[in-house]
């Protein structure tokens, strides 16, 4: 198996770093440390890249944390993709100048694909990601929740992830609602699928991974990457072990 990329995330709200349970805004976990000491933090343990995401803007619009992306580009030599509130091309634009690597677009990749496929022509394909937040529903259909997951679209999950292949996207990231910030383990069935669906992009796997084994999964998978989020917070695993883990399966 070829490498797997590690996103350790900070998720941000009123200033502070939180988990959500299940995207639900109503259970959250604070903790103490602040986004940037917990930036500084993963890059002394290794880490190449950052994923940051502004929760504030997931739900109401108007990207709000162009001012720490800048410090922790400033402070440390982290590549970050940062995303939340993506409406327009002036906010691709101004989070790029801001500092970010990439630019994660969730609801509106949704909502309009056609305009975001428009975005990875026109910004290039290494700067866009497109973020699909995937829900299963008593059908066992994918649903695509938007709006911070608090509204259901109607787009079909595979035609959206065929059509952004088309349009050349390189990278996508894809979370499975029931298992975010639960500690239950990734859906290794959705990512085999999205990547059978795709194959030539490279698949971000985001949503209850405790540590190297459920990387070693989401690898099998055909996963090129890994978003850390609560079990990293809580010390389920370090990120140290998990570089180490993703570099040796």
């Amino acid at each position: 198996m070829s490498g797997c990329i590690l996103y350790p995330a900070i998720d941000v709200r009123d200033g502070r770093v939180v988990r959500l349970r299940q995207g639900d805004y109503e259970q959250e976990t604070r903790y103490p440390e602040s986004p940037l000491a917990t930036a500084r933090r993963y890059a002394d343990a290794g880490a190449d890249w950052l994923h940051l995401v502004d929760l504030d803007a997931a739900r109401s619009g108007g990207y709000t944390l162009a001012p720490l992306l800048a410090a922790i580009r400033a402070d440390t030599p982290l590549r970050v993709q940062t995303g939340g509130g993506v409406r327009g091309e002036s906010d691709v634009e101004a989070i790029l100048q801001a500092g970010a690597d990439r630019v994660v677009v969730g609801s509106l990749a949704v909502r309009d694909p056609e305009r975001v496929a428009g975005w990875i022509r026109d910004f290039g394909a290494e700067r866009i990601t497109v973020a699909l937040d995937a829900r299963q529903d008593e059908q066992g259909i994918w649903r695509l929740p938007v709006a911070g997951w608090t509204q259901d679209s109607d787009r079909q999950f595979g035609v959206l992830v065929r059509g952004f292949a088309d349009a050349g996207l390189r990278h996508m990231l894809c979370t499975d609602i029931a298992r975010d910030g639960m500690l239950t383990g990734p859906n290794a069935d959705l990512y085999r699928a999205l990547t059978g669906l795709a194959p030539e992009v490279e698949v971000q796997a985001s949503g209850g991974i405790r540590g190297v084994e459920d990387i070693r999964t989401v690898q099998s998978a055909g996963c090129r990457g890994a978003v850390l989020g609560k079990g990293l917070l809580e010390g389920r695993f370090t990120l140290e072990q998990a570089l180490e883990g993703a570099v040796s399966c």
